[in-house]
């Protein structure tokens, strides 16, 4: 991995990579450009091209700092990529909406993501924690960050605004919970112009991804205590997600 150590090179890697791999996706747009265009809140077609860029830069800026988390970010951004393609127009929102669905027979993009997400999470937690519950409290956190950041992507520039309002104090911390949470800033700042501007939105690959570098970070610089509490914060905010995702949508206006 070509990544140098240290929160301020983590942070230009993650933003650079972003840059560079956005520009290269927009220029090929692999598979016709119908596949990576949307229309958003307001009626506007928007690319998606920012979201796979900061999933992929995520993953290769934290490698070398953390292995695990490149896993997890990698497998949060296939998971939400392949929810983008495979669930584009597809109404149901939420645990509930695709558990019931599951319940019917039906597999939606929505409910392997799900899986698949917690799944990569658990996986993540058991190489980054020695103890049992805290492998599984690590679990928790990172797939549940994931979730949570993706049930504030309502409206642009929400999703990586509160990526950098939570991964700012992170870069505080020492080792690799402050270059984990430099490469989440990095990623999202270098997102959040074209994503605040209308012209990009994350989607669930991108989301997913920011989402799933923020817990890693978490649970990279957190003992039992910090684990269990943030645990608590992200299961809560699963429960009442549709709460959280309307207080994101109408903040500021």
């Amino acid at each position: 991995m070509f990544t140098p150590r240290g929160r301020g090179p983590a942070f230009a890697a993650a933003a650079g990579l972003t840059w560079a791999t956005a520009a290269v996706l927009r220029a090929a747009a692999p598979g016709g450009r119908a596949r990576w265009e949307r229309e958003n809140h307001a009626g506007l077609t928007v690319g998606l091209y920012w979201g796979p860029a900061a999933a992929l830069a995520g993953a290769l800026a934290a490698g070398r700092t953390a292995p695990a988390a490149a896993f997890a970010v990698a497998a949060a951004g296939a998971c939400g990529a392949y929810d983008d393609v495979v669930g584009a127009g597809d109404a149901r929102r939420g645990f509930r909406a695709h558990l019931g669905a599951l319940q019917e027979g039906e597999v939606t993009s929505g409910a392997v993501k799900l899986f698949g997400i917690s799944a990569a999470g658990l996986v993540a937690g058991t190489l980054l924690k020695e103890r049992p519950l805290d492998k599984v409290l690590a679990g928790v956190v990172i797939a549940g960050a994931a979730h949570f950041v993706n049930l504030v992507d309502v409206r642009p520039g929400r999703a990586a605004g509160v990526v950098l309002a939570l991964g700012a104090p992170g870069l505080l911390r020492a080792g690799a919970a402050g270059e984990v949470s430099a490469v989440a800033v990095g990623a999202a700042a270098a997102v959040l112009p074209e994503d605040l501007s209308g012209r990009e939105m994350l989607g669930d690959s991108g989301a997913h991804a920011l989402g799933a570098l923020l817990g890693t970070a978490v649970v990279a610089g957190n003992g039992r205590a910090g684990l269990l509490a943030h645990a608590a914060a992200v299961v809560a905010a699963a429960v009442y997600g549709e709460r959280v995702s309307e207080a994101a949508r109408s903040a500021l206006g």
